[in-house]
C-alpha cells in the first residue's frame, strides 16, 4: 500500500462530477493517511473473502478472529497472495439496539481468485473462502487514525461529510485496516481507511 495520497483542495465545490482518479496501487491509498473525504472514479478490485450474513455487531470480533485465525491461513498455505490490506465490507446493516450485518472479510488480489487456488475450496470450521469484488464507481474515502472503538464515531462523520459534498452514501461501504494491530502497540498509531460507494442523491433510492 505505497501509492501516493493528495489531500482535496480547501475551497473547492464538491459535486456530482467531482471524482478524481483512484490512485495507483488502489485500493491501497498510499504511505500518507487521507487528508479529509476524497471521491475516486475506483475500478473493480478482485477479492478473497469468508462471507457471512446476520451477524450480530455484539460478536462479530469473534468471526473475525476465526477468519483471519484459521480461513485465511489455510488459503495462505496452499497459495493465495493478498495484494492489500485485510478488509471488512459491509453490503447491509440494520439499525437499532442490537445491529446485523451481511458481511465479507477479506483481502485485496491482484487477480482473481481462481488464478491462484485450485477448484477444491478452502473452508475451515464451516467459514469458506470464496471470491468476490470491491465495486467499481465513485466511491469516497477517508482515514481514520486511533482505537477501533473509535470507529463508530468516524463513521458517522465521514457519511456526514460525504452529504455534505452533494453525494449520498450507498452500499456497499467497507474498512481496510491499513495498521497490522498487535497487543503491544498504541491504539493510536493505528489506520483504518474508510470506503463507502456514493450516487448522487437522485440515484441513492
Amino acid at each position: 500500500m505505497s501509492s501516493s495520497s493528495t489531500p482535496p483542495h480547501e475551497g473547492t465545490p464538491h459535486g456530482p462530477d467531482s471524482s478524481e482518479a483512484a490512485p495507483p496501487g488502489y485500493p491501497g491509498l498510499g504511505d500518507e493517511p487521507v487528508n479529509g473525504v476524497r471521491i475516486l472514479r475506483a475500478p473493480a478490485v478482485p477479492t478473497a473473502v469468508v462471507r457471512a450474513d446476520h451477524v450480530r455487531m455484539a460478536t462479530i470480533a469473534g468471526l473475525f478472529d476465526a477468519v483471519f485465525g484459521t480461513a485465511f491461513p489455510a488459503a495462505f498455505a496452499r497459495g493465495l497472495k493478498p495484494a492489500g490490506a485485510a478488509f471488512a465490507l459491509y453490503t447491509s446493516l440494520t439499525e437499532g439496539a442490537d445491529p446485523v450485518a451481511d458481511v465479507e472479510i477479506g483481502f485485496p488480489l491482484d487477480g482473481p481468485l481462481i488464478e491462484q487456488l485450485d477448484d477444491e475450496p478452502v473452508e475451515v470450521d464451516g467459514l469458506r473462502v470464496v471470491a468476490s469484488v470491491l465495486p467499481a464507481g465513485d466511491v469516497a474515502v477517508t482515514t481514520h487514525l486511533g482505537g477501533y472503538d473509535g470507529l463508530g464515531r468516524a463513521w458517522g462523520e465521514f457519511l456526514a461529510e460525504i452529504g455534505a459534498m452533494g453525494r449520498a452514501p450507498a452500499t456497499p461501504f467497507w474498512e481496510t485496516y491499513v495498521t497490522d494491530p498487535s497487543p503491544d502497540m498504541d491504539p493510536a498509531d493505528l489506520r483504518t481507511d474508510l470506503y463507502c460507494v456514493v450516487r448522487t442523491p437522485d440515484d441513492a433510492a
